[in-house]
């Protein structure tokens, strides 16, 4: 059979467009002019191949193996047999003989053209179920076929083409079919899990593209090779059916904040994978008593130094630690034990890396065109455009993602405050107004409050934290309440006055009194956070120890002292690893924790006890988080001992559950001893301490209140009744009602 390009049967206007764009690696229709079309008769059928690699291309039957002949060369690359014998397209294979005279078996994408032939079903916050790359199985001529569907959306590209371990990364092989929806698609035969696979892309002039990973791949290569790997994403077996324990408002909630990659090293220094950290990890955060774990993100990024922060692969669990089937079994072995899991989540910005998002389709697709928008200065990367529906869709989508694939109990959302402000670190000229003449960033907050929504909407009982470090009013309200709609926002401003008042010497400290005081002020403004976390503890601010004043046992006496007023004070809390046992050097994301210093110091293992007894009493004294966010369940008792450094305040519940008497927590910021303290108490009765920082067993002095503390019916501190006690040297005690 001889043919020419002229026997290719499309409509006469295209017909030359098309063969040019398949001849030049720029095709957008594939499909019309590839795998089985009737032929010029109208009585048989005629298959063209796409094989530029190929001398010589048969087609071998798929039912019976047998030769239905060779096909002819048409054009470079493009070879078609006709016959008048099958009016029925059926399933066949490839025998392909390259330039070597080497020959191998393929299988032919574009014999599945019903796949690709109507738009795919798209809901808009679930966009992974339908893009990226998902295995599959077809049936074609009554044969099951197994291969990967891909799809992926690029609206002003000129032609993708799927490129892999599977066709020797030749872009020529597999180009896609584009639809009006700007989503690309393809199915391949016999493209299996573990496949490395990329996207070469041509903008509308036909330029060539950097290659781009996959936006929705599930799994990705280390760099250099940067690839999206083929995943089957629905095989992990949930074990736990423990999801969104501990979560509410009115819940003890303890999270011990870990950088997976420098919690721990193994033996011989290397990371240790997801399957390691479940054997170690887990049972260590459950032993010291925390109920959540939260990890810097996990998201792919090329970059160690960014700690995650600056992701590429948005829906890949970072490959450094192993497969996402691993990270799921590591989450799985945290509900098991109880705890809950939080990942820090990054939608403010992403890196300009070249097989990432950026100018993904040769426009500015997933990031503002003006730099005033679309660039960060702070961190010299691109910024979401927040205004299209594409781009809130897919990070929503994303979102929901780690919720519904890996069952987290929680996002804490990095960085809002940046997202929040148009004029965020950008100085005049350099920031252009909203359409009210003002910095807010509308399209921001409507994205953020969509996103609220949609996570609450379909997981009620999830934690959406928003690291956020402006007075943004309602951060933590309701949307219907015309708040932003998170329901948890990490308080900044504790976390600033409460440092800079505990660095300072004590003698000091009368001076800046109100710095201990002011959180108060706003307290119940927020549902907030109490968080000591990573951003303490790296570039040159040394640790939460090294920071605290005087000599070794007076810094870790105001270490003890700080955790007990944190766990004291209304809020959740937050603890980045590392705090719970004093470390001494200022983080280093490519080293390990001074677990050594468990050994060597016993100011370290008193820490460690310490921190273990607090989040056990903490969670045993209901008083400390029933009614975090009420304003009934705080009283000061203690303001204006500002010349003794002491401050006090009692924490209450509404209930009158067994165990939710009052709790009062006193704190003596100074190295005095003070005998015969009188304390005004909210309740008459017998008091007994609950916990002390100066104990024996957490290195402390020991100074203590062994005895029951009986109150007496004198007045003081606005109460009717008040006790004697010994206050020990920079220490916080709690007393609790019996």
């Amino acid at each position: 059979m001889s043919g020419s390009p002229d026997d290719i049967r499309v409509d006469s206007d295209s017909r030359d467009t098309l063969l040019d764009d398949l001849l030049n690696t720029c095709c957008a229709r594939p499909f019309d002019l590839l795998g089985w079309h009737p032929d010029r008769t109208g009585k048989g059928l005629v298959v063209r191949i796409w094989r530029p690699d190929a001398i010589a291309v048969d087609i071998i039957d798929e039912l019976t193996g047998n030769s239905l002949g060779t096909t002819t060369p048409i054009a470079p690359g493009l070879f078609e047999r006709s016959f008048v014998d099958i009016s029925e397209p059926q399933a066949y294979h490839l025998l392909v003989t390259n330039a070597q005279h080497h020959q191998f078996r393929a299988d032919d994408p574009y014999q599945f053209s019903h796949l690709c032939s109507t738009e795919p079903v798209i809901r808009h916050h679930w966009l992974h179920h339908t893009l990226g790359a998902h295995l599959q199985s077809v049936t074609l001529s009554g044969h099951g076929w197994q291969g990967v569907m891909f799809r992926l959306y690029a609206p002003h590209a000129r032609s993708v083409s799927v490129i892999g371990s599977f066709n020797h990364w030749d872009g020529r092989l597999y180009p896609m079919a584009s639809s009006h929806s700007g989503i690309w698609r393809l199915f391949i035969p016999d493209v299996k899990q573990g496949d490395l696979y990329k996207f070469e892309l041509k903008d509308h002039n036909g330029q060539l593209l950097p290659h781009k990973a996959d936006p929705f791949s599930f799994y990705a290569e280390q760099p250099p090779g940067n690839a999206s790997i083929v995943y089957d994403a629905r095989k992990y077996q949930w074990q736990s059916k423990d999801w969104h324990q501990c979560q509410g408002l009115d819940r003890p909630v303890s999270i011990y904040e870990v950088h997976l990659g420098s919690w721990k090293k193994g033996k011989a220094g290397q990371r240790l994978n997801y399957v390691e950290l479940a054997e170690q990890l887990v049972p260590y955060v459950k032993e010291m008593g925390f109920t959540h774990v939260e990890f810097l993100p996990l998201h792919e990024h090329p970059f160690n130094g960014s700690w995650g922060y600056q992701p590429v692969g948005l829906f890949a669990a970072t490959s450094r630690y192993g497969d996402p089937d691993g990270l799921k079994a590591l989450i799985d072995r945290f509900h098991d034990a109880g705890v809950g899991v939080i990942l820090d989540w990054v939608p403010a910005h992403f890196p300009s890396d070249s097989h990432g998002l950026a100018s993904f389709d040769g426009t500015h697709l997933y990031e503002y065109e003006d730099p005033r928008r679309g660039w960060h200065p702070d961190w010299q990367t691109h910024v979401y455009n927040y205004g299209r529906s594409a781009v809130r869709n897919f990070l929503i989508s994303n979102a929901l993602f780690w919720f519904e694939q890996f069952h987290v109990d929680g996002l804490r959302v990095d960085a809002v405050a940046s997202m929040l402000y148009l004029d965020y670190s950008r100085g005049e000229g350099e920031w252009e107004p909203n359409i009210l003449g003002g910095n807010e960033h509308i399209e921001a907050v409507r994205f953020i409050k969509e996103l609220n929504e949609a996570v609450y909407l379909n997981y009620p009982d999830a934690m959406m934290i928003a690291e956020e470090s402006t007075s943004w009013p309602g951060v933590s309200m309701p949307t219907y309440d015309n708040g932003l709609g998170f329901g948890y926002k990490w308080n900044m401003g504790w976390m600033n006055d409460t440092l800079n008042y505990m660095t300072r010497y004590p003698e000091h400290r009368r001076y800046h009194h109100d710095q201990i005081l002011f959180s108060m002020v706003y307290n119940y403004s927020e549902h907030f956070i109490l968080p000591l976390s990573h951003d303490e503890v790296v570039h040159g601010k040394g640790t939460l120890l090294s920071r605290m004043p005087g000599d070794e046992w007076q810094q870790f006496a105001n270490l003890r002292a700080l955790y007990g007023y944190m766990f004291g004070h209304p809020g959740k809390k937050l603890l980045f690893m590392g705090a719970e046992i004093g470390s001494r050097q200022e983080w280093n994301h490519d080293d390990q924790l001074d677990w050594y210093l468990l050994e060597e110091s016993t100011f370290s293992s008193g820490v460690s006890t310490m921190v273990r007894y607090l989040n056990s009493a903490y969670q045993s004294l209901p008083a400390l988080w029933r009614s975090d966010y009420e304003p009934t369940g705080f009283q000061w008792l203690i303001t204006d001992d500002e010349l003794q450094s002491v401050i006090a305040f009692s924490r209450h519940t509404s209930s009158e559950l067994p165990g939710d008497s009052p709790i009062v927590v006193i704190c003596n910021f100074t190295p005095v001893v003070r005998q015969h303290y009188r304390l005004g108490v909210p309740e008459a009765g017998v008091w007994i301490e609950a916990f002390n920082s100066d104990r024996c067993e957490f290195s402390g002095s020991g100074v203590v209140n062994q005895l029951p503390l009986t109150t007496e019916p004198l007045p003081m501190h606005h109460q009717l009744h008040s006790l004697v006690m010994t206050l020990p040297p920079l220490a916080t005690v709690y007393l609790h009602l019996i």
